[in-house]
Parts: C-alpha cells; sequence; structure tokens
C-alpha cells in the first residue's frame, strides 16, 4: 500500500532552481499555518530552508507573488531542508515574474 501523496505530476528534480529569499506562511491542514522561508524555487517546485518537522508526502498551500495560492506536496525532508513539488506545473511567464519579484541578488534579475 503506497503510503503519502499520490503525484500526478512526476518528480522533475533537474528542473532549472531559482534562488529566492521568501519568507511566507505554508497552511497545512492538521497544524495549521507554519512559516516557510522559501530558497529556491522552480517551475515545478521549491525548497524550503526551515524544514523542522515536514516530513515526506505532507500537502501545503503556499501563497506567491504573481499566481496566489498553489498546492505542495512534499517530496523530500532532509534535517532543516525540504523540497515541494507545486500540485501543476507554473508557465514559464509566471515563473519568470515571480523569480523578478523575489530574487535576492539584483545581479542575477533579468536585464530590461
Amino acid at each position: 500500500m503506497a503510503v503519502g501523496a499520490q503525484l500526478s505530476v512526476t518528480d522533475q528534480r533537474r528542473a532549472s532552481r531559482h534562488p529566492v529569499d521568501y519568507p511566507t506562511l505554508a497552511e497545512h491542514s492538521e497544524r495549521g499555518d507554519i512559516a516557510f522561508h522559501i530558497s529556491n524555487i522552480s517551475a515545478n517546485g521549491f525548497m524550503i530552508d526551515n524544514a523542522e518537522g515536514i516530513e515526506r508526502g505532507e500537502r501545503v498551500i503556499v501563497r506567491l507573488p504573481i499566481i496566489g495560492r498553489i498546492e505542495a506536496h512534499t517530496i523530500w525532508a532532509r534535517d532543516t531542508r525540504a523540497g515541494f513539488q507545486f500540485e501543476r506545473i507554473l508557465r514559464t511567464d509566471d515563473l519568470m515574474a515571480i523569480i523578478e519579484q523575489l530574487q535576492p541578488n539584483p545581479r542575477l534579475k533579468r536585464m530590461r
């Protein structure tokens, strides 16, 4: 019997990740609101670096600029980090707009 989230989108951890510095609240069905610090993001998901108590298969809803609320599932958790997969793949233009807002290093932002 399978345990955890049954994901319809395959794990694509090789997708390009973009460093960000984004504190947000995640809505957890059992634990309520949890403070997350998102440290990188891709079209498929994101990683947090404050994942104490997060386990593989857990579901959360996060709020991101541009797209608003989106559900995500924990794909992996190790020490203080955890990787999440979005319920759907983000559109490229939405992802680029999110990165533009969240990118901590101005030299990595797109030139206009």
